[in-house]
């Protein structure tokens, strides 16, 4: 590979490091064409770009960013693949659903702006909720006490109708 694709790429890899805020670095060793083809539309299907890439060349995207990607370095051994993502724990879902198979095999991410190293991080990458969803569950926190409120107040109005008509036969 001539200096000046290798050069490119580096600078491809630099720029997608900047764009999306997760990745995955993920072995995929083993996958026949069929899986790798059905993991790819997966991917496609839930926003994820999912590129194989020289694990020299993703060293050196690393040491030009301007995040200290150092805790990763372990991870570039063998064949690597890089799963970029907007919502952090998309790629681990979808990892999860073939980790039967043991294929592909988590090997890091960088996820909330944490390191995760090692498969055994899978689940907590799967457990980590997007924006949306914890937007969802602070809606639904404020609206508990409000719901409370006025179920109190319609059942208030009962109660009173109740004590009225209970006036009314003692007089």
């Amino acid at each position: 590979m001539k200096k000046e694709l290798k050069d490119t790429i580096i600078v491809e890899l630099g720029e997608k490091l900047k764009a999306y805020p997760h990745f995955y670095l993920v072995d995929l060793t083993g996958l026949n064409a069929e899986k790798t083809s059905d993991l790819r539309r997966k991917c496609f299907k839930n926003d994820i770009k999912l590129l194989v890439v020289k694990n020299t060349l993703l060293h050196k995207a690393f040491e030009a960013s301007d995040i200290d990607f150092s805790p990763l370095y372990e991870c570039l051994k063998g064949n690597t693949a890089v799963m970029f993502a907007e919502t952090a724990n998309v790629p681990a879902k979808l990892i999860k659903d073939y980790v039967k198979e043991g294929i592909p095999a988590l090997k890091g991410a960088y996820a909330e702006e944490s390191f995760f190293v090692g498969a055994d991080k899978l689940d907590e990458l799967v457990a980590i909720k997007s924006k949306n969803e914890l937007i969802a569950d602070v809606v639904a926190l404020l609206q508990s006490p409000i719901k409370n409120v006025v179920s109190a107040l319609n059942a208030g109005g009962k109660i009173h109708g109740l004590l009225d008509a209970i006036a009314e036969r003692n007089q």
